[in-house]
């Protein structure tokens, strides 16, 4: 991104942060009952949005170069019967073609076909198929002994969008006091139509002790992230990654989300995110005691994180209005 264009984009954010002040403004022509359920539903946590269509794939920024001297990534996968979605994902990871990879899928045995197709990679991805302990277990194995100045894990059913990597190690070396990074999403259905988007204002920390807003999938943090708070704590089965995050922001580690869509996040009716909610609620609730010392109410919660919700709406509307592009 060239200082003239980022010079532009700053100034469009700042007018977004004045709509802010006035939701009806950017609400116009919404009933009162449409912006009730906006707050009851806020974009960023309604996937789907609108008919599923096409990704159009070139609608998005083009890739920029990798950069000279280009910093090592180490992305793992974990998976486990998900044959049907990994395909997308690994495809979605080494077509970016970025120069200095290191990729790992970490199966769980799975006996769905996942084998066969990690095989038909030939050597082009690192990969290795045995029992675990669960998600967490799976993602602490694949990075086990693999050096790398940058790590992320991508989960078996969603998507790098393209560029993505040569964007955030560009960032990265471009902003050497920022440790973990994040982006928009894009919502995709069980057949990789898209059916939302996710636009999120930037980076709020105290908003963040109260809710996991970051779209883990277009997260990448510096290695020395990892060295410091220690690994995914494989005592959760769910909220892993806001852990993972509340341990860094406590550590200290700067966060920046960046102005750009990173990846999809696919729904679909095997997901875990839906299907071990209740075990979520249970984990969520132990990390909100260890953060805040006290259990929140669900009032107390939406209180906390509102001025957050707001801002994310202002960018919602002015992202469909094309305020703001990305």
């Amino acid at each position: 991104m060239d200082d003239e264009y980022r010079q532009r984009l700053e100034q469009l954010e700042n007018r977004v942060a004045l709509l802010e002040r006035n939701l009806e403004l950017i609400a116009a022509g919404q009933r009162r009952s449409s912006l009730r359920s906006l707050w009851r539903r806020p974009p960023i946590w309604t996937f789907e949005q609108y008919p599923p269509r096409l990704l159009n794939l070139t609608a998005f920024p083009p890739a920029p170069p990798a950069p000279e001297n280009a910093p090592r990534i180490a992305m793992v996968t974990p998976s486990y019967n998900h044959a049907q979605y990994l395909g997308a994902t690994i495809e979605s990871i080494v077509s970016q073609n970025y120069p200095n990879l290191y990729y790992h899928v970490q199966d769980g045995a799975s006996i769905d076909g996942t084998v066969g197709l990690l095989k038909s990679r030939g050597d082009g991805i690192s990969w290795k198929s045995e029992p675990d302990k669960g998600q967490s277990n799976a993602i602490n194995l694949g990075f086990a002994g693999v050096d790398s100045e940058i790590m992320a894990y991508l989960n078996s059913d969603d998507m790098l969008l393209p560029g993505t990597l040569a964007y955030v190690a560009n960032y990265f070396m471009s902003h050497p006091d920022v440790d973990v990074v994040y982006g928009h999403r894009v919502f995709v259905d069980r057949e990789g139509l898209e059916v939302g988007r996710a636009v999120l204002p930037p980076h709020d920390g105290a908003a963040l002790q109260y809710a996991d807003y970051i779209p883990q999938e277009t997260m990448f943090w510096r290695r020395r992230v990892w060295d410091r708070i220690g690994p995914i704590d494989e005592s959760f089965h769910y909220a892993m990654d806001w852990d993972f995050i509340l341990r860094a922001q406590a550590a200290g580690f700067k966060f920046v989300r960046l102005p750009r869509f990173l990846a999809c996040f696919r729904i679909h009716d095997a997901q875990k995110t839906a299907s071990t909610y209740a075990v979520g609620v249970k984990e969520m609730g132990i990390l909100r005691r260890r953060v805040l010392g006290f259990d929140p109410t669900q009032l107390q919660i939406r209180r906390a994180i509102a001025s957050y919700l707001a801002k994310q709406l202002a960018y919602h509307y002015a992202y469909k209005l094309s305020l703001l592009r990305y």
